[in-house]
């Protein structure tokens, strides 16, 4: 084609699709592209501006590793993350929310009543509730993905001081659907800003923070998967989280419970907390696949 214009730049890129190009592949490619060709008129963008956004996607492929994903950080920061989470959320469940990147795979098997505090000190938090599906009934063998950050704001990906899976934990459900395990209280922390993610949120006047927030990932056989997290209600944050995870259905309320009320059994804590802790009860709500 030598006679490209700007004007016909997008109709003649959807003109090299091959006739057996998969129709989704070529639906998603085309508004892609046609938003891109659009973005670059509206925005009049100059090669130099071009050049920096090119620098600023290499800078995000060569700082991500393993334990690091600066392209899904840059996914939350910019809301597409939670707009997909919300584009696909079913109503009749507990609504989805971002996975962030710190999440690791192959944590180890966490006990009903396991703790996940270990050595940490600060007050007792015992997380529990149900995972139910929309009909109320109880889901057995749900498959309940924790994790969290430390006291220090940092999840064990970022901090060389903790275990590999500090604060992680997979637990499965009995015939009850009830999940129980106890922690620390998380607490606010700032998304890594020695990056571009961080680069552009200082560019653009944002703050790095998070409200702090327990994820959970649950899986169980005939249900979608539920990717979300639990916020409290008394975060500073919950209205401003840069990464746009907050639901109204997720907040809920840490109940402080008085000394010598811990359960007596079930927990393995049980016999050892003396004085008061914190209680989040949260029920979570699957989705059936073929709903």
């Amino acid at each position: 084609m030598r006679h490209v214009t700007k004007d016909n730049i997008t109709d003649v890129f959807m003109g090299y699709f091959g006739p057996d190009t998969d129709p989704r592949l070529k639906e998603i490619l085309k508004g892609l592209v046609t938003h891109l060709h659009d973005f670059a008129r509206e925005t009049n963008l100059t090669h130099e501006e071009w050049r920096k956004g090119i620098e600023f996607l290499e800078w995000a492929g060569n700082i991500s590793d393993k334990e690091r994903h600066e392209f899904v950080l840059l996914s939350d920061v910019l809301g597409l993350s939670s707009l997909v989470d919300m584009l696909h959320s079913s109503p009749q469940g507990t609504s989805s929310s971002v996975l962030g990147p710190f999440h690791i795979t192959g944590s180890p098997p966490l006990a009903f009543g396991g703790d996940l505090r270990k050595d940490f000190k600060e007050q007792v938090l015992l997380a529990t509730g149900t995972i139910r599906d929309e009909n109320g009934t109880p889901v057995e063998g749900a498959e309940l993905d924790i994790w969290q950050t430390a006291p220090n704001g940092l999840y064990s990906s970022q901090d060389p001081e903790q275990d590999t899976y500090s604060f992680h934990g997979i637990q499965t459900t009995g015939a009850d659907g009830r999940y129980g395990f106890t922690t620390v209280k998380p607490v606010s922390y700032t998304v890594p800003g020695d990056g571009p993610v961080g680069d552009i949120l200082r560019a653009s006047g944002r703050h790095p923070w998070r409200p702090s927030h327990l994820h959970y990932i649950v899986k169980a056989p005939g249900f979608k998967s539920l990717v979300t997290e639990i916020f409290p209600d008394d975060d500073p944050y919950l209205d401003e989280d840069t990464v746009f995870g907050v639901r109204e259905d997720l907040v809920m309320t840490y109940v402080e419970e008085p000394a010598g009320s811990f359960p007596a059994e079930g927990y393995e804590l049980s016999g050892k907390v003396e004085g008061p802790y914190l209680l989040a009860d949260f029920d979570l709500v699957l989705v059936r696949e073929d709903s």
